[in-house]
Parts: structure tokens; C-alpha cells; sequence
């Protein structure tokens, strides 16, 4: 695959979804959970996604879990926990798995594109994060302890 927007994932919703929707867009893709240390980080991705939207920057939410069982919903629990607590109305997608021989195409492509600390390429925990540039080309990637307000230089590049 060439790009983020050569892959296709399934929504909260149960429909599949072409990432070649959000073709042009700059996007922040993250692995989620709803029952983790870093679980206030949707308040920030909320934020994130309500601030820079209108100049295409897509928040996109893939719950996950692998690290933990910190989440342990199924899709309608996930949704209802997102919308309930935080607000959130940014794309979420079904539960994925980011690592190992299960993991989504997208997160396996996402990792050979840019490994993490050390060189690792292995997702570490919840709230990874990467950010594509709007030719599709991952930019960056974000430890779990990275927060989103922390990354707005970046995406304000991103964005132009």
C-alpha cells in the first residue's frame, strides 16, 4: 500500500469504511481504550477534533484490546462510554488489534512507516498515535504519553 488512503476499515456502526473518504485530510489515528490511564485523553482528541476540522485535520479512533483488557465493550458499549463521557463524534471504528498476527493492515502498515522508540515497531500501549499528512504519508508517531495538546504544532504544519 502506498498511502493511508489505500485501506479500509470497518466503522462503530458495523460499515465498512474507506480510508480514500478522507482523502486530502490530515489525519490522527489513534488506538483507544475506555478503561486506561490515558483514557482522559479523549477529552483532547475531542478538542482536537473540534478545533481543526474545518481545516481537515480527521481524528480517526481504533479501540484496542490488547494491552490490559482495558477494553472489554463491545462496539455499542464503546460508542455509548465515547459519547456519554467525552463528548466524542470524531470516526471510532470496531476493535481492532495493532500488534501481532491479527493486527489491522492499517496498523501493520502505520508501524513499517514509522517505528517507535528504539526502533521498535510494535504498538507499546493505548493512545499511539500517528499523524498523516494529506498526501496519505504517515508524518509522525506519538507515545501514549504524548498528549494531544502537546501535538498542535505539528498538526497546525500539517494543515498548512
Amino acid at each position: 500500500m502506498a498511502s493511508a488512503f489505500d485501506f479500509s476499515a470497518v466503522d462503530i456502526e458495523g460499515r465498512e469504511c474507506p480510508l480514500s473518504a478522507y482523502a486530502g485530510k490530515v489525519l490522527l489515528v489513534v488506538n483507544v481504550a475506555s478503561r486506561c490511564g490515558f483514557t482522559p485523553q479523549y477529552a483532547g482528541l475531542q478538542q482536537l477534533w473540534q478545533d481543526y476540522r474545518d481545516r481537515g485535520l480527521v481524528v480517526l479512533g481504533f479501540p484496542c484490546d490488547q494491552f490490559g483488557h482495558q477494553e472489554p465493550g463491545d462496539e455499542a458499549e464503546i460508542r455509548g462510554f465515547c459519547s456519554l463521557e467525552y463528548g466524542v463524534d470524531f470516526p471510532m471504528f470496531a476493535k481492532v488489534e495493532v500488534n501481532g498476527d491479527g493486527a489491522h493492515p492499517l496498523w501493520t502498515w502505520l508501524k513499517s512507516q514509522k517505528r517507535g522508540a528504539l526502533g521498535i515497531a510494535a504498538i507499546k500501549w493505548n493512545f499511539s498515535k500517528f499523524l498523516v499528512g494529506r498526501g496519505g504519508q504517515v508524518i509522525a508517531r506519538y507515545a501514549p504519553t504524548d498528549t494531544p495538546e502537546s501535538l498542535r504544532d505539528d498538526i497546525e504544519q500539517a494543515l498548512g
